[in-house]
C-alpha cells in the first residue's frame, strides 16, 4: 500500500528538529508505524520477540545505532521508556528517539518523562487526508485575526458523508471492500475486548457486558449523556448491570488504548462566562467503530433515524456520527495549528456550541455542526449568543454542513461543507 501523507508528518518533523524524544501516541491501526518509519533512520519493532530479546540484552544499543531511532510498540517493554529518558538526560541533542505506542503499558515507567519526552497524538485520518476533494478553507486561517474569505464548491453529498463515517479513518481498513472492512472492524473490536484489555492489566470477566457498554457508549456519541444513563442503556431489561466502578475501569482502559477521545467542556480563560457545564462530550477515536458497535451500515444511517437507545439519542444517529467525523477532523487540524478543542454547554442546556477551538492566548473559533446543506437563523442562534458574550475574543464562527457550497451569511457567520475545511 502506498503511503498516504498525514498532517501529523509535518508536526513530527518539526518536533524532531528541536526535541530529543517524541512519543507518537494513538490507537492500533492508526498508521503510527508507517508515519514514524518515514522519519526514522533505525526501526526496532518491540512486538517482534527476537528484537525485544536482543534489545533487553543490550539497552545501550539505542544510543549507538543511526538516529532517529523508532522504538515501535515500546509498551511491550516499559523499561525502554526509562532507558530513553536516561539517554536524553545524558545527551539532549534533538532528533534522537521516536517511541510509538498503541497503549499505555500495564506496568508504568518509573518516570513520566516530563521535560524529556514530548507526546504527539495521532488520530485516524481527518477528512482532508482522505483525498476526496481539495479543501478551500483553512482552519489555521480561521484562527487568525483577519476575516477569511469563504468560498468553494464540493461534489460530495450526504450519501458520501455517511459512507465516510462507516469507511473508517484507519488507513489500511478504509481501502478494503465493504465486506472485508466490516469483518476487519468487528475483529478489531473483538481484539480490544479479548486481548488489549488484558494486555494493559484489566481482566474482562464478562466480555458481553463490556461489548454492551461499548455499544451504549457509541450510541451516546456527540452527546453529554450521563454515565449512569449509558450503564442503563448497556443492559436493557437486565437486572445485572456493570457497576459504576466497572464502567469507570472500562473508560480508563479505553483511554489507555487511545480509543476514547472525549471532548472536554470549555472553561474560558479570558472572559467571565458563568454557568458552563464541564461534562465531556462522548466520542470514540473513529466514528466507524461506533457504527460497527451499533451494527449499522451507511444505508441504515441514512434510512433509519431511530438507531440506538432513545434515552441516549439526541436526534438521528447519522447526525451524531457526522459530528463525530467533523470533531475528528477539526481535532487533527487544530493540533497542527497549536490550538485546543472543547465544546460549550450551559448547565441547563439553554446554549450549546458543538466545538470551541481555542488558541493559546484564549481567543476562540466557534463551530456548529449541522446534518444539512442549508442553514437558517435557528442554526446560528448559539453562535450569535456567544459573540454577544465574549465580543472580540471570538475570532470567527461557522456552521459545518453536508452541503455543496461555502459562503458567508450576511450576519458574518460562515457556512462550510466539511469536505472544504482543511488544515
Amino acid at each position: 500500500m502506498d503511503y498516504m501523507p498525514r498532517i501529523v508528518d509535518a508536526e513530527l518533523s518539526s518536533l524532531l528538529k528541536g526535541l530529543p524524544a517524541i512519543s507518537l501516541d494513538g490507537p492500533k491501526a492508526v498508521g503510527k508505524t508507517a508515519t514514524a518509519s518515514r522519519h526514522a533512520a533505525t526501526v526496532i519493532p518491540l512486538d517482534d520477540p527476537d528484537q525485544l530479546t536482543l534489545l533487553q540484552a543490550d539497552r545501550s544499543r539505542i544510543a549507538r545505532v543511526p538516529q532517529p531511532v523508532l522504538l515501535d510498540e515500546w509498551q511491550k517493554d516499559p523499561a525502554m521508556w526509562d532507558a530513553v529518558r536516561r539517554n536524553v538526560d545524558q545527551d539532549a541533542r534533538p532528533g534522537q528517539f521516536i517511541l510509538a505506542g498503541s497503549a499505555s503499558p500495564a506496568v508504568a515507567p518509573t518516570h513520566s518523562g516530563a521535560g524529556r519526552i514530548v507526546h504527539l497524538r495521532m488520530r485516524p485520518m481527518a477528512f482532508s487526508e482522505r483525498s476526496l476533494t481539495p479543501p478551500t478553507i483553512s482552519l489555521r486561517e480561521l484562527l487568525m485575526d483577519a476575516t477569511v474569505p469563504i468560498d468553494g464548491e464540493s461534489p460530495l453529498t450526504l450519501t458520501d458523508y455517511a459512507a465516510e463515517i462507516t469507511r473508517s479513518g484507519f488507513p489500511a481498513i478504509r481501502l478494503q471492500s465493504e465486506t472485508f472492512r466490516t469483518a476487519t472492524l468487528d475483529g478489531y473490536l473483538s481484539a480490544v475486548i479479548e486481548h488489549d484489555f488484558p494486555d494493559v492489566g484489566y481482566s474482562v470477566r464478562r466480555p458481553a457486558t463490556l461489548r454492551g457498554w461499548l455499544a451504549a457508549y457509541a450510541a451516546a456519541s456527540s452527546t453529554t449523556a450521563s454515565f449512569d444513563s449509558i450503564i442503563r442503556a448497556a443492559t436493557p431489561g437486565e437486572a445485572a448491570k456493570p457497576s459504576k466502578t466497572t464502567a469507570q475501569d472500562y473508560r480508563e482502559v479505553l483511554a489507555k488504548l487511545w480509543l476514547l477521545d472525549q471532548v472536554p467542556g470549555w472553561m474560558p480563560s479570558r472572559n467571565r462566562l458563568k454557568g458552563l457545564g464541564l461534562a465531556p462530550k462522548h466520542q470514540l477515536a473513529d466514528p466507524a467503530l461506533a457504527a460497527r458497535l451499533l451494527r449499522v451500515s451507511a444505508d441504515a444511517l441514512i434510512s433509519n433515524a431511530a438507531i440506538g437507545p432513545a434515552e441516549l439519542r439526541d436526534g438521528p444517529m447519522l447526525g451524531s456520527l457526522f459530528e463525530s467525523l467533523v470533531t475528528l477532523s477539526v481535532r487533527v487540524y487544530a493540533q497542527a495549528a497549536g490550538a485546543s478543542v472543547f465544546h460549550l454547554r450551559t448547565h441547563g442546556g439553554e446554549h450549546e456550541v458543538d466545538l470551541i477551538i481555542e488558541r493559546p492566548d484564549g481567543r476562540v473559533l466557534a463551530l456548529e455542526v449541522k446534518l444539512s446543506g442549508t442553514v437558517d437563523d435557528r442554526d446560528t442562534r448559539h453562535l450569535k449568543w456567544l459573540a454577544a458574550q465574549i465580543g472580540p475574543d471570538l475570532l470567527d464562527a461557522a456552521v459545518i454542513t453536508t452541503g455543496t457550497v461555502a459562503y458567508r451569511r450576511p450576519d458574518g457567520i460562515a457556512v462550510i461543507p466539511l469536505a472544504l475545511l482543511g488544515p
